[in-house]
């Protein structure tokens, strides 16, 4: 007894506390449970709703119209549904609804609903496609052309290391070509960079560039923006057109591509097949003509792998591939990159700094750059402000004292220790435990590594650990065939 109760308490807890709105009607359509979370969605008081016929509560639903009562009827449930209607208090709610049937011994006993208030971020949404046709608008007004973004070109693209200049040759030779593009590479490596290098030296550079990030909006909301949608076309839908129309003539960039849902990589697929796109409610198909690229931040045959890129999405996509390397392989380019950046915040900042020190530069060559080159600007620009003003070149005190990034990540500490793994005088060696730690399973995976001619199963074999975690830690460390 003591247990129902405490479940009981723990299930009152979740429904008072959620943000998600639940509503659960019996199969007489009485409503049984009715969260905070939807009373406020709908402008409704708890007690009002309560033990209530649905249609008495809201008149202005019916029986083919109220998605409860429908799923009631019909047994079947209803997923991720975009509603939009007006509450008791005049304003418009725009939700994502998922309505499924209950079951008690093969009887259907009520339906429950859960609705997910997403006003603010379909606003946003809109704004966003709105601004971008904005945009639109203003390229191709040659009298304003000078309010246009920032566009970068390939000479924005600094590095002199082999595997960028030829990341580099490849996007040249796809700027003009009408075949799609899919470009990996880590966080901070440039990605949007090359795809806007390779619209804007290209024959489409005097259409338009959009770019939209696939991990930041939900599936519901992200079909809209990329299709379009007519009125009709779900609750509250009105007709407008979607970034593919926008961009119809020039490029469409799909940043993080293995973040988009199984269900809309294979609309996306079919669009890219086809040729043509249908807005959402729509019943006509609408040509276009727009020359794909798009990015990933992980290696695009893990992501198949992991079951987020669709292995058919991923051959349409991969007719032109360009792999950006880690800034920790084109170390070369890290003094290059430096010069530039200073260069760069000198302007910006009214300073007059020549260079780093020796010995920070050697620190930057044996550090690892997980963030890339986004992580050494962000570096070398917060040094430049915390610099003193009569510096003329950046001290390791300058980043120490800028940001804790490189004492946490210990940019200043030697890779590999020397020390016997059976010294365990580390306080003389003014490093933390955790630090010393590291730095001897280091020396340990380095070494197997070593033995076992760099063969990752033997090594973990040896290790007596999983192979996945010896390659996270080979990654982690940043551990090579020298």
């Amino acid at each position: 007894m003591a247990k129902v109760n405490l479940n009981e308490v723990i299930l009152q807890n979740i429904l008072h506390y959620t943000d998600i709105g639940i509503h659960v009607i019996n199969k007489d359509k009485k409503t049984i449970v009715y969260n905070e979370a939807m009373a406020r969605l709908e402008g409704l008081d708890i007690e009002h709703v309560l033990n209530r016929d649905l249609l008495e509560v809201f008149p202005s639903l019916n029986e083919d119209t109220s998605t409860l009562i429908k799923v009631l009827m019909t047994k079947q449930q209803i997923i991720d549904e975009t509603q939009s209607y007006i509450n008791s208090k005049g304003k418009k709610i725009i939700s994502i609804n998922s309505t499924i049937p209950l079951f008690l011994n093969g009887e259907v006993v009520g339906a429950l609903e859960i609705a997910k208030d997403i006003t603010n971020l379909k606003n946003l949404s809109d704004k966003l496609v709105d601004l971008q046709k904005n945009i639109k608008i203003l390229n191709n007004n040659d009298k304003i052309s000078n309010n246009r973004i920032n566009k970068y070109t390939f000479k924005d693209i600094i590095g002199k290391d082999e595997k960028i200049i030829n990341a580099i040759q490849i996007a040249r030779r796809a700027a003009n070509s009408p075949s799609s593009v899919l470009i990996y590479g880590e966080t901070g490596t440039g990605k949007e960079l090359f795809a806007q290098s390779i619209h804007y030296s290209g024959k489409r550079s005097n259409k338009h560039f959009i770019a939209q990030n696939c991990a930041s909006i939900p599936e519901s909301l992200l079909e809209g923006i990329l299709f379009g949608t007519e009125k009709g076309g779900f609750t509250g839908a009105i007709a407008r057109e979607g970034i593919f129309e926008q961009a119809n003539g020039g490029t469409l960039l799909l940043d993080e591509i293995n973040s988009m849902s199984y269900g809309l990589q294979a609309k996306l697929l079919r669009v890219l097949q086809e040729g043509y796109i249908r807005r959402i409610g729509g019943i006509k198909d609408i040509p276009i003509d727009v020359k794909i690229i798009a990015t990933t931040n992980e290696e695009p045959t893990k992501s198949i792998e992991n079951g987020t890129l669709r292995k058919d999405l991923f051959f349409r996509l991969n007719v032109i591939y360009i792999k950006i390397p880690p800034l920790r392989e084109r170390k070369k380019d890290i003094l290059v990159l430096s010069k530039y950046l200073i260069n760069k915040y000198n302007r910006i900042l009214g300073r007059d700094i020549a260079g780093i020190d020796d010995d920070v530069l050697e620190a930057f060559y044996n550090y690892s750059w997980y963030g890339n080159v986004r992580e050494l600007e962000n570096c070398i620009e917060a040094a430049m402000n915390y610099a003193p003003g009569n510096r003329r070149f950046l001290q390791k005190e300058d980043f120490i004292s800028s940001s804790n990034i490189f004492t946490n990540s210990n940019i200043f500490e030697n890779p590999i220790i020397q020390d016997n793994e059976g010294d365990l005088d580390f306080k003389s060696r003014n490093k933390s435990l955790p630090l010393y730690l590291q730095n001897i399973e280091k020396k340990i995976i380095m070494r197997s590594l070593e033995e076992n001619k760099f063969n990752i199963t033997k090594a973990a074999k040896k290790l007596g650990i999983k192979r996945q975690t010896l390659q996270h830690k080979v990654k982690k460390y940043s551990l090579t065939a020298k």
